[in-house]
Formats: C-alpha cells, sequence, structure tokens
C-alpha cells in the first residue's frame, strides 16, 4: 500500500504525513494547491497531475469541493478512498454512494475510536431515557469551516427518533421547547481541536456524554488504520464505516 494525502498542506494532512513517517507507512504523493518543500514526497496541485499507481490509497482531510475530482481519479484508477472530509451535501453524498458500487470506500465524520464509542452509548441512553429532552453541543477551533459540525449530525443520527427533528437556534423562536426537538450547538474558538457533548435532561436528572480531543493525532490515526483496513478490501466494493471496520 502506497498512502495518497488529499490535503496534504491542512492541519490534518499534516498529521497524517507525520503519523505515517513515525509509524514507516509509505506516502507516495500529496495533493494540495499549495506546493510546500518540508515532506519527503511531492507535493501535486490536484489529481490530475498525479500519475496512478496500483497501490496508491487515498486519505482525504481537504474540502467538500474536492469530492469529484478525488472520486474521478479513485474511479478510473480502481483506487481504495478514506473519506474523512465532513461538510458533504445530499448530491456529494449520492456521488459517493454511486462510486461505491466501483471502489471500496471507507467514510466517517470522525475518525476517533472514542467518538465511535460516544455514538454508541448516546445511541443506547437515547433508547432508555425516551422522555428525556435532548441537547448536542459542539466545540472546534475558529478555522472550521462548516457547522455544525459532521461528528455532532452523526450522534444526532444516533439518537433521534422518527419524528425528531433537530433545532439549530432558538434567538429567533418565542415558545417552550418541543419534545421533539434535539438542539444543536456550534461553539468555534481559538485552537480547540473538537469536543461533543451529548446531554439527556430529564425531570430533576441530567445525563452528559462527553468527548474531547486532545490532540488532532488521534484522528490522523483512525484514518490511517481504516486505510490499512480497507487495503484489504480492495477487490471488494462497497460503502464502509467504523462499524464494519470493528465489525460491530
Amino acid at each position: 500500500m502506497s498512502i495518497v494525502i488529499s490535503g496534504a498542506n491542512g492541519r490534518m494532512g499534516r498529521q497524517v504525513a507525520l503519523f505515517c513517517r513515525q509509524n514507516n507507512i509509505p506516502v507516495r504523493a500529496g495533493i494540495d494547491l499549495k506546493q510546500e518543500a518540508d515532506f519527503p514526497f511531492p507535493i501535486c496541485p490536484s489529481f490530475d497531475s498525479l500519475n496512478a499507481d496500483p497501490k496508491d490509497l487515498v486519505i482525504d482531510f481537504s474540502l467538500p469541493g474536492n469530492l469529484e475530482a478525488l472520486l474521478d481519479y479513485c474511479v478510473s484508477n480502481q483506487v481504495p478512498c478514506v473519506l474523512a472530509t465532513t461538510g458533504y451535501d445530499e448530491a456529494a453524498l449520492d456521488k459517493i454512494r454511486r462510486a461505491s458500487n466501483v471502489i471500496p470506500i471507507f467514510q466517517s465524520a470522525n475518525m476517533s475510536l472514542g467518538i465511535h464509542v460516544l455514538k454508541l452509548l448516546s445511541g443506547m441512553a437515547a433508547r432508555m431515557l425516551r422522555d428525556f429532552d435532548i441537547e448536542i453541543v459542539e466545540k472546534h477551533h475558529n478555522q472550521k469551516m462548516d457547522a455544525p459540525s459532521g461528528t455532532a449530525l452523526l450522534l444526532y443520527n444516533a439518537v433521534r427518533q422518527e419524528d425528531s427533528y433537530p433545532v439549530y437556534n432558538r434567538h429567533d423562536v418565542y415558545q417552550k421547547r418541543d419534545k421533539k426537538e434535539i438542539g444543536i450547538v456550534s461553539v468555534r474558538g481559538g485552537t480547540v481541536p473538537g469536543v461533543h457533548e451529548v446531554g439527556f435532561y430529564g425531570p430533576s436528572e441530567v445525563v452528559e456524554l462527553t468527548h474531547s480531543a486532545q490532540d488532532r493525532a488521534v484522528f490522523a490515526a483512525g484514518a490511517v488504520k481504516a486505510a490499512l483496513w480497507l487495503d484489504g478490501k480492495r477487490n471488494e466494493p462497497g460503502l464502509y464505516s467504523m462499524d464494519d471496520m470493528l465489525h460491530l
């Protein structure tokens, strides 16, 4: 396997490059418009300028707008890919699903194992605390572009019921909270790697589940682990997730 890092000069792209170097995992190239010189591998401005290699496996920590070019490269050259980018709309998600009929794709809104455990525990709590109000709070650094985070939406889908609906703010609504609401609050500031909290608020008691990422390295480690796992699925097209990798 030879890694191609999409978004190599971003915060997470650099973390992936560092993790690979520390663990002797080969990186063949990076894709980024910024041509930095401190990598031990070449940086290409686009997938069009990258010569395909049958051992390639793409890890993507870039922007949603890069998806089409990335999928074109991967589908045309039968290259598996790990999609760690968030902020996709429904049209983009449909492209991912269609591409997964041809190549193996691993997609997760968050590459942390701890977040996956938070999702499972939150789903269990929601089923047991059906009369409790649910609020989700996510905090990230001031450079994050999408809000709410993909992880917050992942958690929302874990705790929602059939008639639930998300409420992203209440400043323009003057009414009592509807029992079907699930509040989602986004906080942006400083250099926070990521904090996610799912709160269950009942009569005279509160249950809170929280995950705090203390270093972005956990996301890089998770993405590379997913790539190593996906390498064994080269001949098995499909859309894979953390549940598949952890055999859940």
